[in-house]
């Protein structure tokens, strides 16, 4: 995939862990998980917002994107 998420790093960095993120955003743990693996397939805007705050961050510093090389026309 493209798009890596870097939850696990943001974490790390807020000393604050999945079961705290998960209530204070009030995401599953499942889905938090799905997120964090960058298995998703997509991410609500609220749902980005509310995990920005609480780790008092940007999208940026939670995803990058890494791309596969030039597309062929």
């Amino acid at each position: 995939m493209a798009i890596v998420i870097h939850l696990d790093v943001m974490l790390a960095k807020r000393n604050i862990s999945m079961t705290e993120l998960s209530e204070r955003v009030g995401i599953t743990m499942a889905n938090l998980s799905i997120l964090k693996n960058s298995k998703a397939k997509a991410v609500r805007f609220s749902t980005l917002e509310a995990i920005c705050q609480v780790l008092e961050c940007q999208p940026g510093d939670l995803m990058e994107y890494r791309g596969q090389g030039p597309r062929p026309n």
